[in-house]
């Protein structure tokens, strides 16, 4: 079994970059597509943002720790922070938008959420001491 690579990122935005160069580093040595790689940065990004913007409200040195590792057919994502209890299975599944609303004039914020549901063939959450910890499976498309 693949016991995969683990990094630990400062809750700031400008560790964007590194979790981006973090993934991409890792899909390359494993031979994950390009295709999957940039599905699973775009879910990284987004829980990354949340957990900095709306877990801690800004910038901080608590740590977000990534965990990835391949699977027969999936690439598996554990994603662990140590903002405010946050379950955003339930909020993610809230975040439809209203059908009558033209998309540019609706207020931003809670697709992002909706929108990692929807890539992850299977997400969990759990709460576990101070940490809130979700572990995404993305199916792999190549």
């Amino acid at each position: 079994m693949n016991r995969g690579r683990q990094r630990v990122f400062p809750a700031r935005l400008a560790s964007l970059t590194g979790t981006a160069a973090f993934v991409e580093s890792f899909c390359a040595s494993q031979g994950v597509a390009h295709g999957d790689a940039l599905r699973l940065t775009l879910v990284i990004e987004e829980l990354f943002t949340n957990t900095v913007m709306h877990g801690h409200r800004g910038d901080c040195d608590a740590p977000v720790r990534l965990r990835l590792r391949l699977a027969e057919l999936h690439v598996v994502l554990h994603y662990a922070d140590r903002a405010p209890p946050f379950d955003p299975l339930q909020h993610g599944r809230a975040a439809t938008p209203e059908p009558e609303v033209d998309p540019m004039q609706r207020a931003p914020g809670g697709l992002g959420l909706k929108l990692v549901t929807q890539l992850a063939a299977n997400i969990g959450y759990r709460r576990v001491a101070d940490e809130n910890r979700l572990r995404v499976m993305l199916l792999r498309q190549a």
